[in-house]
């Protein structure tokens, strides 16, 4: 049986460039990021003694287009990096999907690596809370390859070619190992005794789509009642460029199971609760992936590189599982915060995956083109 290896196609309107990608997601582990590869073909003839360059972009968009009026502009574009593409190839190690291209492609191809600075801000989009939307709400990149004289000429959109790119972060590994654990308590006005509940959960990380368990433990020294108790998952927001925060519960349910708690008793109890991005059209979730895809997940937490702050312009994500439990309309609420990560594991080595399509004796893989300009909405994460 013969297995096709998809690769990603896409061609210059004047028909004199074209790239071949064999992925779009490129992912950072929070101690590398996999550099962008491909190949490029290029017509010589078109060159003239010209040369060839390759530049990501990144565009930050934190408002929507239609609101833009009066020149009152709501995204900023910055480029990350921009170099000279070799015209030969040179003496550097190509993938195996590089590899099979350029025997395929013949000696005017040549393959090329571009490294993502280490502060680049990753790919989330921000659901813009309806469909109508022109332009995605987030961190939107793009690779852009060009032929110009020098690497400031503004490309024409005629002689370049501009692919969408996402830059994915996933849990490194050994790094999360501590069991999180948050304590709350209550006092009440005119009543003695104080109302505590302690939330633990049995791991830091977890993986989209897997359950996430928080344990309760209520310990009412109190003379209020618990009359209800409401669990949920709730996705922290940072938009960087407007110094903004928001939160939204991607996940949740009330429960009166085992209330009222009366004054002098306690309660334990593990609840269960997923978070997915289910409930998307809901004004500003973030997602990893374009707003319409049918399978989009949620985020991924945002990590830093040791630790280190991340100030860079972005949108910076985390969760926790806030637990609440109601004491009536004179006794109010008692609320507890536990961050934890979600996050996509990590297939061992950054790239493991991507670029193989057969060990020694399994060279039967052929390579399938795909035009790059055809979303697919099958599936928003490439699997590694």
């Amino acid at each position: 049986m013969v297995n096709a290896v998809k690769v990603y196609k896409k061609t210059a309107p004047n028909g004199k460039i074209t790239v071949y990608l064999g992925r779009r997601d490129f992912v950072d582990n929070a101690t590398t990021t996999e550099p962008i590869d491909g190949v490029v073909l290029v017509d010589q003839d078109y060159l003239k003694g010209r040369n060839l360059y390759a530049a990501v972009n990144v565009t930050y968009r934190f408002g929507r287009e239609e609101d833009e009026v009066m020149g009152l502009n709501f995204s900023k574009e910055l480029q990350l990096t921009c170099q000279e593409l070799p015209l030969t190839r040179q003496d550097v190690k190509a993938t195996e999907v590089q590899e099979r291209l350029l025997n395929k492609l013949g000696g005017n191809a040549t393959p090329f690596f571009i490294n993502l600075p280490e502060n680049a801000p990753c790919s989330v989009q921000l659901h813009p809370g309806s469909e109508g939307t022109a332009k995605p709400l987030g961190v939107i990149y793009e690779l852009k390859v060009y032929v110009g004289e020098n690497s400031q000429d503004k490309p024409h959109r005629r002689n370049s070619v501009t692919l969408a790119v996402r830059k994915v972060q996933y849990a490194p590994l050994d790094r999360f190992s501590r069991q999180p654990s948050t304590l709350a308590s209550k006092g009440f006005t005119f009543s003695s005794g104080k109302l505590n509940m302690e939330v633990t959960l049995a791991k830091e990380l977890y993986y989209h789509g897997e359950q996430v368990r928080p344990s309760i433990s209520i310990s009412n020294n109190s003379k209020k009642t618990v009359k209800g108790i409401r669990c949920s998952v709730m996705q922290h927001v940072e938009v960087t460029m407007t110094n903004s925060q928001f939160t939204r519960e991607v996940a949740g349910f009330e429960t009166k199971e085992g209330c009222p708690i009366t004054p002098g008793s306690h309660y334990h109890k593990e609840f269960t609760v997923v978070p997915l991005a289910t409930n998307k059209t809901k004004f500003g979730i973030a997602l990893d992936g374009k707003t319409k895809d049918s399978d989009a997940n949620l985020a991924s937490s945002t990590l830093s590189r040791d630790g280190a702050t991340n100030d860079a312009l972005g949108i910076i994500v985390s969760y926790s599982v806030r637990i609440r439990l109601n004491c009536g309309a004179l006794g109010g609420e008692l609320v507890a915060d536990l961050p934890f990560k979600l996050m996509h594991p990590n297939q061992g080595q950054a790239g493991a995956g991507c670029n193989k399509i057969g060990g020694p004796g399994k060279r039967q893989e052929s390579l399938e083109f795909e035009e790059f300009s055809r979303l697919r909405r099958g599936q928003s994460v490439d699997d590694l």
